[in-house]
Formats: C-alpha cells, structure tokens, sequence
C-alpha cells in the first residue's frame, strides 16, 4: 500500500474493519460518564407487544427483558473491553430478521437520491481533525472517493500487529461496487449492504422511520430466548461453523471455506436464532446507535440497573484518541478464535462515523417507546 495512503488513513486502519482485539487494552483511564441512565427500579418494562400494533413487516419482536450484558462467566475470549457485566433492562421492540440489504438499501437511494460517504470526495479538513497534529495533507489523487477492502490475495504477513498488510483503500469501492469499480453487486442483491457509514445508515433509518439498535438492544435480540449464552446458539463453540459466517484456517492468508462461505454470504445463509434473526454472529459487523468507549462498562455497573442505556456520552479508544467512534458488534466473515473472535455476543468494536467497508453493515429498529 502506498506509504500516502498510510498515512492519511492512519486512524481509519486502527479501527474501522481490523478484527484484531488486543488483550491487552489500556486501563490506565475510567471515563466518568455524567449521563444519567434510568434506574430499572419501579419503573415499568415493556414486554409484549401491544395487540394494537402489528409486527413490520421483515422483522420480529423482541420483548422486554432483564439481563446481564458484557462478557460472560467461563468466556475464554472475553476482552476488558467487554467486562464488568452489568445489569440492564430494555423496553420491548422491532428488530429487522436481517441486515439491510443491497435491495433494500438501492430501494432508499433510488427514492431519495441519496450519495453515500464512500461516493463523495474526502473532505481534507475534516479527515485531518481525526489524525494526529502535523499530518501532511495527501495529494489530491488520494483523496478521491472509495472505500477500505479486504486483500484477498495475501500469501504471508509479517506481523499481525500491522493490519495494513490486509487492508486496502480502493478507489471506486462502494456500496455499489463493493470490491472497487470493475465489480458490482449484480446477482447479490440478498447479500447485507456494505461500504456504509453511521452517517448513511442514520440516513437510510430516517427515510424508513427506523433506528440503529443501542449496543444493550442489540445483544437483548442477539440472547433471544437463549439469555445468559456467549453465542446466539448458546455455549457450543464447536457449532460455529454451521451457524455462523466466520474465518476457517490461518487468517489472514488461508481461509478454508468449512461453513460453505470464504467471504460475505447471502442474508438467511445460516441458521436464525431463538427469535427468528438471522446472522447476529458473523457475515458482516453491524453499527449501533452506542459511542464506543472502552471503560463505559466500568461506570455502568456503578449505576445499578439501567432501564434502556443509550451508552457513554464521551468517547474513549487509547488506540484512536483522535477519532469519534460507534460500536459494532457481531463480527463478520473475517473472525477467527485466533486473532478475532468477536462473533460472541458480548464482543464489540468501534468504526469511525465516517468510514466503511467491504464488512461491515447495518439492520435497524423500531421502537414502540420512545
């Protein structure tokens, strides 16, 4: 990759798609988070679905429910990120079955017009307040539309701790031409949309009269009927590979295709879970309403149980200290146990709000609550 290009998505590469999860996180700073979250205590929970409501159609409800969120007791793969569990509490909702798909989402750019973030010109001036003081803006050539790619062709890396040896910016890749110009998603229309950023998918959200999911929101549907699992199926690592789309053999060089996909699969390609969703785990990450902060869950379980968290109000990642970052979770097609295992449903990430890839999507939410 060009030593430019480097340079000018030095903050994008520390975040935006790399599946690599550092145990090793920084501890040094517990972010006193101000927001005032409701306390669950005497207050009522939505459960189930009103009669008079009539489920959306393409997607399910999700009742009301306790439960514990962050990483689970005996998780071998758990982050600091991830911990302490703490209590929550979410009102009942609609959530889509799926990821939003190139059909769907070409349904919203044809009604609206609508240009994504990967489609326009980068705005040098926004991009140099999320990179170090003193970066040397680019040549006009590299700041041309495109998107971040996975390179499919590596043989070797030298070290896993350089993500950019798999990843490349690509000029022309959207959500159109989700490997660069020369490719489309002709035949793939059921595949979940990619190359979308927070700003694009709050677009989409906003024309269909939806949500992104908060973070307590999304692993309340990724539980289902299941709660207390690390997976959507339950315990069972050894049932990965039939129901999810993740990483077989050595990543990032060798990829043996056992669950019949070596990269993003068709929505629906795998098993649902216990409520009838499909793909929470694996295929593509999936974007959240939540800031991401590493230590928010430090503060969280100081507050006793909270009645529909909306998550931190500041934003913390000692990795990217320059950038505003929203959590995804689920992983994708890139997850391996050995360098990314974040189909797990406590598992999350962030991805600055301007960014996108070639793995990482969104479904979204309807709310009977607001």
């Amino acid at each position: 990759m060009k030593k430019e290009i480097l340079i000018l998505f030095t903050g994008i590469f520390l975040l935006t798609t790399a599946c690599r999860e550092k145990s090793d996180e920084k501890k040094e700073t517990v972010e006193q988070n101000k927001k005032e979250e409701v306390v669950v205590s005497e207050v009522e929970l939505l459960v189930e679905k009103p009669d008079s409501i009539e489920v959306p159609e393409g997607m399910v409800w999700v009742s009301g429910v306790k439960f514990t969120m962050g990483a689970r007791e005996g998780d071998p793969y758990a982050l600091p990120r991830e911990k302490p569990a703490h209590p929550v509490a979410v009102d009942g909702f609609f959530i889509d079955k799926t990821e939003v798909t190139n059909t769907e989402f070409k349904e919203f750019v044809d009604a609206t017009g609508y240009v994504t973030v990967a489609e326009r010109p980068i705005d040098w001036e926004e991009m140099r307040k999320q990179l170090p003081k003193g970066t040397p803006k680019p040549h006009d050539s590299l700041l041309q539309p495109g998107s971040l790619i996975f390179r499919k062709e590596l043989e070797k890396v030298d070290n896993l701790n350089n993500i950019a040896q798999w990843w490349e910016w690509k000029r022309g890749a959207n959500w159109k031409h989700p490997q660069g110009p020369e490719s489309s998603i002709e035949g793939r229309m059921n595949y979940p949309v990619v190359h979308v950023s927070y700003e694009d998918a709050i677009a989409y959200c906003n024309w269909a009269g939806r949500s992104l999911p908060t973070e307590a929101e999304w692993e309340a549907a990724a539980h289902g009927k299941l709660p207390g699992g690390i997976y959507t199926w339950g315990d069972d690592e050894k049932m990965l590979t039939e129901e999810a789309n993740t990483w077989q053999g050595e990543f990032p060089v060798k990829n043996i295709p056992e669950d019949g996909y070596k990269y993003a699969s068709p929505v629906k390609s795998f098993p649902a879970n216990s409520l009838g969703i499909f793909d929470m785990a694996g295929n593509v990450w999936e974007l959240t309403k939540d800031n991401y902060n590493i230590d928010y869950y430090k503060t969280a379980i100081q507050q006793g149980e909270l009645k529909n968290p909306t998550g931190s109000v500041t934003y913390y990642n000692p990795d990217n200290p320059y950038q505003k970052e929203k959590i995804i979770k689920g992983g994708s097609f890139l997850c391996n146990k050995s360098y990314c295992a974040s189909y797990r449903i406590s598992a999350r990430m962030g991805m600055t709000q301007d960014s996108g890839s070639d793995h990482v999507g969104f479904r979204t939410v309807l709310r009977v609550k607001e």
